[in-house]
């Protein structure tokens, strides 16, 4: 997740009732006696955690209280950390510091940050918050008050409640963080269609069974959670909260058989259009499926088990194929088939067998798909009444072929001529939701984010019974003029069963009796036309009557729909002129509607405005704020797919010193052999570092791990620079063999690919790509022009670096350098340059003199029996730095190691890239 902060130093905050600035602050004595409150170790008491959300017409208008108190002796943070749904607008947050109130108002950007940077640049107190656009926002303020504050956080938001499977889903985070004196989640439901039903599922876990009760009549519901302190405990003794989840209300509203509603209320109308009892039209459909190395694992089975269960679902009117693409596009059939059984049967059977690995091709497999279906469609071989439809499956972003995702969109567009419908399915938290929103509304579809864990099946099965039933094709609606103004989208490439069609406008209060609404569309056997109506002063005389409805559920369900269309249409405007229009729209609905949107922010302030923050979203939503100020915070798991960490490191300093041992930390804490070839071999329980070269001819090559008993080999080929240099060839890794005897797989890696072998089959990959190879439980991941890394399963992993130079460099060729952790778990059988190290030998370093130079201090080793004379001074370690590379102290021996390898460096010269060394 990503959090929206708010940081506010509160200095001088009086705990009781003071003057301050020429006026009395408000007393907090309202609410009443706040001892008995269960504190963490902080000394933090939440005194209560109110919800209260509203429905009017499908118009969630929500608000979450909460009231804190800081107990303890000295000055702290006190944390108020809720999520809103993605699609929720906020339009209210006010805070109360013992009396001292804080209120919002909405500003153009560049205005509200002027007025923040002028309230920093004074002095005055500061904070700022940023959103960004993801499932769940994480709203968080935090605020430093003194000992004996008390504080009250209230935020407030509104969004529309989409129907899908024929059923409204109302969710509300519901996470204080601690036990709360008073707990109160409250919802009701205002609906003039009528209510079906009303249903609370036990989301928050049997721990609250019993707990909501639900209050029903014919257009009205009342849903109340109210667990006491010692229901909310995980336990008896426990002092943490079970509270920490989803509440959930689903429901769903009473229907004309026309399926058609229209409400008119203060000057607007909204139009709920949602048919049902029609015959399903048939669907032309293409699963394209992400198969590269990413998602293997839990996601690649789980997806697997979903689209077997969808193969089942799909009607004998139904015609489909598959697509499963990784670096390369494959397809189950080249064309669609109809879904008869054995057609479905032998889709599943393909299935099963997808191994992911490689990279991902997202454009050459979204172009293919939209070819298929074209030439389906001019060939005359799709009925006129079908639906056609993609459905993306995918878990990350491209990394080979075309990358630029705005050339993707443009590609997908044009190919897809308006045609048929794209929708998108997310996997996992690193896939670029963003990116699959904008090319599936660009083309008529909608995306989801699905997470990837043990539901990724349900919530795919889920998401494909969505658009599984297509009802309706190319619907318009059609109001009089005279009577209708500033009408949001009112025609529509598809209607699926289940759902809901709703369109908004102004309405001419004088010209009611001319207002109707004539609906044309593509049903299964015939052209539909609907005509709804209704009594519009039964609506307003319902309305007024109850004390909870929202009397501007109206215009704000205009406005809600109005501003998210035309951020649609700013997403796909083709061009500069209309995107700057669309823009200066979308900011003057902000400012009207007192929203928070990408071209607005929020000021919140005191009311003498001698504090103030700020509330916006930032330029680049996968960033964090600049230091100094406060910005978002990631929560989510690390994007490096299985890498293991010690791969991942950051450049550490090191100062030279004669004799200290090299420092434990993991840029350090690795054997490695890189340049012409330099090794440095790393004794972790010793914390040293010694370093030895290695000068043999061009096309040798050297044993560098052989281990019988894990059944590894790594084997090194040499390559020798274009000439020579004072009288010496330098010679470099220029190819680099890992064989995995008992899983039968070999891995070669040179300066221009990656390839995998097993047996007969074999797959590979370029520097240029980035992308994973998985088979057998052995993760390749390469990160382009950069390195690879090799995990097996949690016993070892190995790290490769392409060192590129200038194509026309006279002397210096390109080469690879190797990394390999002392953790990897070789048997006590290996051996080779690097692997005799496994067993680590006994060194004692004494007797230190000065050398040739003050910063090169030579000594006495003994090692293995062996007294030899060595010099310290700096290697290189080039996983953070590949140009530079970050230095490494260590112990020089000369003459290739002799004395600190076993025998002569002849004696690990091997014949093949696969071959074990032979035992002396």
């Amino acid at each position: 997740e990503v959090e929206n902060l708010i940081d506010l130093e509160i200095d001088g905050f009086p705990s009781s009732s003071k003057m301050r600035n020429g006026r009395y602050q408000r007393s907090t004595s309202d609410w009443g006696y706040v001892g008995d409150l269960v504190e963490d170790d902080d000394k933090i008491g939440l005194y209560s955690y109110k919800v209260q959300s509203t429905i009017t017409s499908r118009l969630a208008n929500t608000m979450i209280q909460a009231k804190m108190v800081n107990n303890a002796k000295r000055s702290q943070h006190i944390v108020f950390d809720v999520q809103v749904p993605k699609g929720a607008f906020i339009d209210n947050f006010t805070m109360d510091v013992n009396g001292i109130t804080f209120t919002s108002k909405i500003r153009e950007k560049s205005e509200a940050r002027k007025m923040y940077s002028q309230a920093k640049a004074k002095g005055k107190a500061a904070g700022i918050v940023r959103s960004n656009a993801l499932d769940m926002e994480n709203f968080k303020t935090e605020v430093n008050v003194p000992p004996g504050t008390r504080i009250q956080f209230e935020l407030h938001y509104h969004e529309m409640i989409r129907r899908k499977l024929s059923s409204y889903e109302h969710v509300i985070s519901v996470k204080p963080g601690r036990l709360a004196k008073h707990m109160e989640v409250d919802v009701r439901i205002i609906e003039p269609q009528g209510l079906r039903y009303v249903h609370v599922p036990n989301s928050l876990g049997d721990h609250f069974d019993g707990i909501t009760s639900i209050s029903k009549g014919e257009k009205k519901a009342h849903v109340s959670f109210k667990p006491t302190m010692a229901q909310q405990r995980k336990c008896p003794t426990c002092s943490s909260t079970a509270v920490d989840g989803n509440f959930v209300v689903q429901y769903d509203v009473n229907r004309e058989t026309t399926g058609g509603e229209l409400e008119i209320f203060n000057g607007y109308f909204i139009h709920f259009f949602a048919p049902e009892n029609l015959d399903p039209l048939p669907k032309n459909i293409l699963f394209v499926i992400d198969v590269s190395g990413s998602m293997w694992g839990l996601k690649m089975k789980q997806t697997i088990e979903a689209m077997k269960a969808i193969l089942s679902e799909l009607r004998a009117a139904d015609q489909f194929s598959l697509i499963d693409f990784n670096h390369n596009v494959r397809c189950w059939r080249d064309n669609l088939v109809s879904a008869t059984p054995a057609q479905v049967e032998d889709a599943k059977k393909y299935i099963q067998t997808i191994h992911p690995n490689g990279g991902t091709n997202i454009n050459e497999a979204l172009l293919r798909a939209t070819f298929i279906l074209n030439e389906a469609q001019n060939l005359g071989m799709l009925d006129p009444n079908s639906v056609s439809m993609i459905v993306l499956v995918s878990d990350g972003d491209p990394t080979v072929g075309e990358l630029k995702l705005t050339t993707i969109q443009k590609n997908v567009k044009q190919s897809i001529k308006d045609e048929f419908s794209l929708f998108c399915l997310g996997i996992g938290f690193d896939v670029d939701y963003d990116f699959l929103q904008r090319i599936a509304t660009d083309n008529r579809g909608m995306a989801q984010r699905i997470f990837g864990n043990q539901e990724t099946s349900a919530q795919m099965k889920n998401f494909y019974n969505q658009v599984s039933t297509p009802l309706l094709k190319k619907i318009q609606f059609n109001y009089p003029q005279e009577s209708v103004s500033d009408v949001t989208q009112s025609s529509f490439h598809n209607y699926f069963g289940g759902s809901e069609i709703v369109v908004a406008g102004k309405v001419d209060t004088e010209n009611l009796q001319h207002l109707e609404s004539i609906v044309t569309a593509t049903a299964a056997n015939a052209e539909l036309v609907m005509e709804t109506l209704r009594d519009v002063e039964e609506l307003d005389g319902f309305m007024k009557k109850d004390k909870y409805a929202d009397p501007d559920f109206t215009r704000k369900l205009w406005a809600y729909l109005t501003v998210n269309q035309m951020l649609a249409e700013r997403n796909t405007a083709p061009t500069a002129a209309l995107k700057r229009n669309i823009t200066k729209s979308i900011l003057q609905m902000s400012l009207d509607h007192h929203i928070v949107t990408p071209f607005t922010a929020m000021l919140i302030e005191n009311a003498e405005k001698d504090e103030i923050m700020l509330a916006d979203q930032p330029k680049d939503p996968r960033r964090g704020c600049c230091p100094g100020t406060l910005g978002l915070t990631p929560n989510a798991p690390n994007n490096n797919k299985g890498i293991p960490a010690w791969a991942n490191v950051s450049a550490v300093p090191v100062s030279f010193m004669p004799e200290q041992r090299s420092p434990p930390v993991s840029s350090l804490s690795i054997n490695r052999v890189d340049n012409d070839p330099h090794f440095i071999i790393h004794l972790p329980k010793s914390q040293r570092n010694i370093c030895f070269n290695i000068n043999s001819e061009p096309g040798k090559i050297l044993n560098l791990v052989s281990d019988p008993g894990t059944g590894v080999v790594v084997n090194g080929q040499l390559v020798g620079a274009k000439k020579t240099e004072n009288k010496k060839l330098n010679t470099y890794f220029g190819k680099i063999g890992f064989y995995f005897k008992n899983k039968g797989l070999k891995v070669e890696i040179t300066t221009e690919t990656i390839t995998m072998k097993d047996g007969s089959y074999s797959i590979t990959l370029s520097w240029s790509d980035t992308g994973h190879i998985i088979r057998k439980q052995l993760l390749i991941s390469v990160k382009k022009e950069s390195n690879v890394t090799i995990t097996v399963g949690e016993e070892m992993s190995f790290m490769v670096l392409l060192h590129r130079v200038w194509k026309n460099h006279p002397v210096n060729v390109d080469f690879l350098g190797i990394y390999i952790p002392p953790e990897n778990q070789l048997s006590p059988e290996a051996h080779g340059l690097i692997g005799q190290f496994a067993s680590e030998p006994e060194v004692y370093i004494h007797h230190q003199t000065p050398g040739q130079g003050p910063e090169k201090p030579q000594a006495t080793m003994e090692v293995k029996g062996n007294k030899l004379t060595v010099t310290r001074g700096l290697q290189k370690d080039y996983r953070t730095d590949r140009v530079l590379g970050t230095d490494v102290p260590c112990w020089f021996v000369h003459n290739s190691g002799k004395g600190f390898i076993d025998g002569h460096y002849k004696d690990y010269l091997v014949p093949h890239l696969y071959s074990f060394l032979k035992k002396p």
